[in-house]
């Protein structure tokens, strides 16, 4: 892959397709989402509801309802890595958008380890949105427990219920990434619109039983060091506030993508981190009671169905179940669009396999099946132990961070070096407009971002005990972040350096008789 400066891509030919010819790739996905579309697929990763009743629970297990005050850090701390992100979307239009961005800040090679890193961190964290399910369809109706009596995520029975449910929905969202890039886009936005609309009714229902003061939220009900607490209290809006970068990653199919993107991004983690936290306050608020327990092992689902009634609790924890869905499907979708941008570039195994595109429905089918059954492989760890489902979800988390922090980390030294003078390389959006730049604020935003990617990444993988093996106290539970971390670094480099060798020994081969049948983009 030939990489370009960012002063040279500032004024591409006109149109999308122009902006994609400007990088050297031609389109084959096909273009059709619009701003909202493109909004919703940075909503629907983060899915507020998904992930706050999945992990309400773990937050308020080891912060109290003190909890609430790490979700305004942490959306404070991403919204700084966004607003880097964003100057990037305008610049970068490219699916891939995280190997895309840090192949062309950095060197090739540390891009395309930011993408391998990209591609098992989205994976798993499709697998770990999938197993969320488990926290609210036993509480719809007793009879989605197939596995068991026991529907806690933290028990056996919970554990494997979870993944018996995960690998259906999987089995779903995977037929749907085969199909028309429309199809999924229309799924996509009325499941957002549901969502926004389901969680705004929350809010409002649970604020008007509130039973306790804000002033709750000051105490930490733990013992122990505040401070330490609340730094694993974080875990819970760490896990809730990523994937806003998915606007960026859908860019190819969006129309005007340097326009939209940018700002999308931004709206779509402004509106989740509001209503997340709101959510989060509503639910303390009206819990029926703060120490009986139940907060911190049936979260959500237990405020809902107590407070509001069976039927009307029931009611918006279905709407839950859709955008539990809907969130799967979003995540796999830039699974694939990852995928796909590194397969294009022929720099992943498989590469002529997964780069082809069905002229028919614009959807790269081969990663899409190649992130399903990856995601299902791993939902079935968690029948090992109930700690599969901590250990996979906070390994996801730490994946992206490091991916993340591998993109603000090359767009920080470009600033340094005076790459990105006036904040970003100049140029105007397909509607005529400057491009999206944060001009003399780049500098600190970016320094303030790195620091606080690098840290959450260390707080997320440090291996405490009673955190990620509280039930079984297996050593591999506590070290599985970090055990992970290290073995798919030194599994790229293995690749990196057979691929290297292979390509190395084809060279010395005579080419007599050598037909090129076209570049990777045509595999």
């Amino acid at each position: 892959m030939a990489l370009m400066d960012p002063s040279t891509v500032s004024d591409p030919p006109p149109g999308d397709e122009g902006t994609l010819q400007a990088f050297g790739y031609r389109q084959q996905l096909h273009r059709s989402m619009g701003r909202y579309a493109s909004f919703a697929a940075g909503f629907s990763f983060i899915s507020v509801l998904t992930t706050v009743f999945q992990f309400f629970g773990l937050g308020y297990a080891f912060g109290g309802p003190a909890f609430f005050w790490t979700w305004p850090v942490v959306l404070a701390g991403q919204f700084l890595v966004a607003l880097c992100f964003a100057e990037l979307a305008a610049r970068y239009p490219i699916s891939g958008a995280i190997y895309q961005w840090s192949s062309r800040l950095g060197h090739a090679t540390f891009g395309w380890f930011a993408g391998w890193i990209m591609i098992l961190g989205q994976i798993v964290v499709v697998a770990a949105a999938a197993l969320a399910l488990q926290v609210v369809l036993p509480a719809i109706w007793s009879g989605f427990q197939l596995v068991g009596h026991d529907p806690s995520p933290v028990s056996a029975d919970g554990a494997g219920n979870a993944a018996v449910l995960g690998v259906i929905l999987l089995t779903g969202t995977t037929i749907v990434n085969l199909l028309d890039i429309k199809i999924m886009s229309r799924i996509n936005v009325i499941g957002v619109t549901a969502e926004i609309v389901g969680a705004t009714l929350i809010v409002v229902l649970l604020l008007t039983h509130a039973e306790h003061a804000p002033t709750v939220t000051f105490h930490t009900g733990v013992p122990g060091s505040a401070f330490g607490a609340l730094l694993v209290a974080a875990f819970a809006a760490a896990y809730v506030l990523i994937g806003f970068d998915s606007a960026g990653e859908m860019s190819e199919e969006t129309r005007s993508p340097r326009a939209v993107a940018p700002r999308t991004i931004l709206t779509a983690l402004g509106a989740a981190g509001v209503l997340g936290g709101l959510i989060i306050l509503a639910g303390l608020l009206a819990a029926p009671s703060l120490t009986d327990g139940k907060l911190a092992t049936d979260g959500l689902s237990y405020v809902l169905t107590s407070r509001l009634g069976d039927w009307v609790g029931k009611l918006l924890l279905a709407d839950v179940v859709v955008a539990i869905s809907v969130a799967t499907l979003a995540i796999q979708t830039a699974a694939t669009r990852m995928l796909f941008s590194m397969a294009r570039d022929g720099v992943v195994p498989g590469s002529r396999l997964l780069a082809r595109i069905s002229p028919r429905t614009g959807m790269p089918t081969g990663p899409a099946l190649v992130t399903g059954v990856l995601s299902a492989v791993i939902v079935a760890i968690n029948f090992a132990s109930p700690d599969a489902f901590l250990a996979i979800g906070t390994t996801c988390i730490v994946l992206l961070y490091v991916a993340y922090a591998m993109v603000t980390g090359p767009l920080l030294a470009q600033r340094l070096r005076g790459a990105w003078r006036g904040g970003a390389p100049a140029g105007e959006d397909e509607r005529g407009r400057p491009l999206f730049s944060l001009g003399r604020w780049g500098l600190p935003v970016n320094v303030l971002a790195v620091v606080y990617g690098v840290g959450m990444a260390v707080n997320l993988a440090w291996p405490r005990k009673a955190v990620y093996a509280p039930a079984s106290g297996r050593w591999y539970f506590q070290w599985f972040t970090v055990l992970f971390l290290i073995g798919a670094v030194a599994l790229g480099a293995a690749y990196r350096w057979w691929s290297g060798r292979s390509e190395q020994r084809a060279a010395e081969l005579p080419q007599v008789g050598k037909v090129v049948v076209g570049d990777a983009a045509d595999a």
